[in-house]
């Protein structure tokens, strides 16, 4: 067939139901994915770290090791796309997975629709990224205030502290500072990041600004870097305001 000719999307899936497993594979392998599953935290984890995948979809509630240790250690050393399965209305489960370093999240009743939408949008984002670090090879620093993004080498630094942030985390700075003084709105800030078009407005754009600015030491009611434009957007500023 003519598909054989196309290079398969790998895709792990980290769950303990051997259900939810089978209806994953057999819900994608027909549209061109390979779907690979682990049952317990230690198995993903050693397949996620020893093989090559381009998105893992990951339970929090695992055998042996939960979703979030398993998230952790994925990514000290790696940043392949996760998607993070969590109970429906737990909003607790949803900030810390992405402040950990996950990409999206999906409830655990998500349609095969929804989640189809939402691997092509990380893994889509993830290929956008690897371009985004290969253009900007030679370009220069970005520097605003004691602010410093090295888009070569995917580093950002205040003053001399090195800061540790999250691919998408990364992502975002990079495209607020691209617009320095500039408001962006959240629909445009997930297009930049993700390539994605949202039919629903997304709030996890809210948690990931969040978790960016504590890691700047940004205070949001008196923002140095960036700032909340009500109805509008986020800005990075070039200065902070005066008071």
């Amino acid at each position: 067939m003519e598909t054989e000719n196309y290079s398969k999307i790998r895709i792990l899936i980290i769950d303990d139901d051997p259900k939810l497993c089978r209806l994953v594979k057999d819900y994608l392998e027909p549209m061109g994915y390979e779907v690979e599953s682990a049952q317990t935290g230690p198995s993903g984890l050693e397949k996620v770290l020893s093989e090559e995948y381009q998105a893992v979809i990951l339970d929090i509630m695992l055998p042996g090791m939960d979703g979030f240790e398993v998230l952790r250690r994925i990514r000290q050393s790696s940043t392949v796309p996760v998607l993070m399965l969590t109970a429906l209305g737990d909003e607790s489960d949803r900030i810390v997975g992405l402040e950990i370093g996950a990409d999206d999240y999906l409830p655990k009743t998500f349609s095969t629709r929804e989640l189809l939408a939402r691997l092509r949008a990380v893994t889509r984002r993830s290929t956008l990224t690897t371009n985004q670090t290969q253009a900007a090879n030679e370009a220069d620093d970005i520097v605003i205030s004691d602010l410093r993004i090295n888009q070569a080498s995917r580093q950002v630094f205040l003053g001399n502290r090195a800061l540790s942030l999250t691919p998408v985390e990364f992502d975002l700075l990079v495209c607020l500072a691209r617009a320095a003084d500039r408001v962006m709105s959240r629909d445009r800030l997930l297009d930049e990041i993700s390539g994605r078009d949202y039919e629903v407005f997304d709030r996890s754009i809210d948690v990931h600004i969040s978790s960016l600015r504590r890691k700047l030491d940004d205070d949001a009611k008196k923002p140095k870097y960036i700032k909340t434009v009500r109805s509008a957007g986020y800005m990075l500023m070039r200065k902070p305001e005066e008071v």
